[in-house]
């Protein structure tokens, strides 16, 4: 009888966990995806979508349960989009997280790392710091909530809780000033309809900034929401009008107007105080990014004397906390609004010794060489996709000592960790911080650390006592790079090393230094390496 089919069901033991959260069953070699489960667990489970070694199932009754399990305490478990952890305890959480970062490292980045405990949050319950509404008119009324599981379908969620309940009394509050005076919702399939989403911020303090999210550029009734919204929490701080037009999935506009009161918040962060607006990054849990900014603070090393590269700094809060223990920071960040917020925190926060830059990681590389600065530790904090290809090529040209990456996705760190260590920069420690309790979200601190070039490179040359013809002299352009890697603690590409024998009159093979685009913009090399490489071409006798 064929049992691997759509409907049928299987009795299913569960050995692992997805990058989702979803349980891992295997059945004759094939792997079977269920939600809902825990580790050692026995399910009956239905098969729902099947392709040739691969199945989802919905698990059906449990025959063997894991002492992990706990009661849902959330009557939308399983139908709203945000948790995936939330029948098991939440140690057995961060140890499916934990696995989940070693066996990134491990399978995809070739890296044997032996992690320590996740870092877990004190309480994981209503840590997040800003939460963003979609609005709908559904069949069953007006809904102001989240999305339903891989769907753009709104569910009407009068509380969550991983969100403060001030956030939770200022939702009820707009609801019903919505239904009170018929002011529409947006219509995803029309683009008719006003209100798109609500928007709230909120800090330690205890206050609350609201952005209305709206397909036009004015808001009817704008007195009583404020009255309704400051009624229903007294320590709001501001209402503010984004105008979103546009047909698309992106949730704010560029155009923000205030209503009533500031249009931002402060906040505390590692003993510094930060400004944030609608649209300023923040993480969203305050609590465990300090935990983790500690932890990448560690890996950095920093005795007060060096001089760091933090790349994607965003409004400077990793850069700030670096300050504190460096000589100086430079931090980069190709959002200038974001810049210029980095700026006016390290001023408001009195940090003397970080400046900001406006560009991506290439242009911050190139602009620090020509100014001859040289970063002994370089921070990375990219978004999910993590680093673009070139950039690991980048920053290990630089030389720095240490690398500290911090990761939001344990796969593209681990690809990343992988091209930096074929670049001379291993992984060397690893810790992961759990940011976003009862989800699938992991963060995740590496250390990459460059090789010791005495350790690993040994060439001996010693030309004096041989007799050796100008053609046999010529040394590889690995043992070039080796030679100034070694004189000189600048990694330097065949690239930059062709163009340097070009200048000399020195054959070059065909396919250095050529594009495969006619328009294409080659880097040329900067002075203080082609002074490097000129000196190693002299000392084996090249030139």
């Amino acid at each position: 009888m064929e049992v691997w089919k759509k409907n049928a069901s299987l009795t299913l033991e569960i050995t692992g966990y997805t990058a989702e959260g979803m349980g891992v069953a295997r059945w004759d070699g094939r792997v079977v995806f269920v939600p809902g489960t825990i580790l050692g667990e026995r399910w009956e489970v239905q098969l729902l979508k099947i392709k040739t070694n691969v199945a989802w199932g919905r698990a059906v009754r449990l025959l063997a349960p894991s002492p992990e399990r706990v009661a849902l305490d959330c009557p939308l478990a399983g139908r709203c989009g945000g948790c995936q952890y939330r029948h098991m305890t939440y140690e057995e959480e961060l140890r499916a997280k934990r696995q989940r970062v070693q066996d990134a490292l491990s399978r995809v980045g070739g890296v044997s790392l032996e992690l320590p405990q996740v870092l877990g949050a004190e309480t994981p319950l209503r840590y997040r710091n800003k939460v963003q509404f979609p609005v709908a008119q559904e069949k069953r009324g007006l809904a102001v909530g989240y999305y339903r599981a891989r769907s753009h379908d709104v569910l009407d969620v009068d509380d969550c809780l991983l969100q403060p309940e001030a956030v939770t009394t200022l939702r009820r509050a707009f609801k019903g000033w919505m239904e009170r005076y018929r002011v529409p919702a947006y219509d995803e399939g029309t683009c008719q309809g006003l209100i798109r989403h609500l928007y709230v911020r909120t800090n330690q303090a205890g206050e609350a900034l609201c952005c209305v999210v709206a397909n036009g550029t004015r808001l009817p009734h704008a007195p009583e929401l404020v009255q309704a919204l400051r009624q229903a929490v007294p320590s709001l701080a501001g209402l503010v009008l984004n105008t979103n037009t546009k047909d698309t999935n992106v949730i704010l506009g560029p155009n923000y107007r205030t209503i009533w009161g500031r249009d931002f918040l402060e906040e505390r962060l590692c003993g510094m105080t930060f400004r944030l607006s609608v649209p300023s990054f923040f993480q969203i849990n305050r609590a465990q990014t300090e935990r983790l900014y500690a932890q990448a603070l560690e890996f950095a090393g920093l005795t007060g004397r060096e001089t760091v590269l933090d790349l994607y700094c965003g409004i400077g809060t990793i850069s700030l906390a670096l300050a504190q223990r460096a000589g100086q920071v430079i931090g980069a960040e190709i959002v200038p609004e974001a810049v210029q917020d980095a700026q006016a925190n390290a001023v408001r926060n009195q940090v003397p010794n970080a400046r900001f830059l406006c560009g991506d990681a290439g242009e911050a590389a190139f602009q620090l060489a020509a100014e001859g600065v040289r970063p002994q530790v370089i921070c990375v904090d990219p978004p999910r996709k993590g680093l673009a290809p070139e950039v690991p090529e980048i920053l290990a040209s630089m030389a720095p000592e240490r690398i500290v990456y911090v990761s939001c996705d344990p796969a593209t760190l681990a690809r990343d960790v992988k091209r930096f260590g074929e670049l001379g920069y291993p992984a060397v420690k690893a810790r992961a911080v759990d940011l976003f309790p009862r989800t699938a979200h992991v963060e995740t601190v590496v250390l990459l650390s460059k090789l010791n070039t005495k350790q690993h490179i040994e060439v001996e040359l010693n030309l004096d006592e041989l007799d050796l013809t100008a053609a046999e002299s010529k040394a590889t352009y690995d043992e070039i790079k080796a030679y100034v890697l070694e004189k000189y603690d600048l990694k330097v590409s065949s690239l930059y090393i062709s163009q340097v024998k070009r200048k000399c009159g020195l054959e070059v093979g065909q396919n250095y230094n050529l594009s495969k685009k006619e328009d294409a913009k080659v880097p040329q090399c900067p002075p203080e390496k082609e002074a490097a490489i000129m000196d190693a071409l002299k000392h084996f006798q090249m030139i």
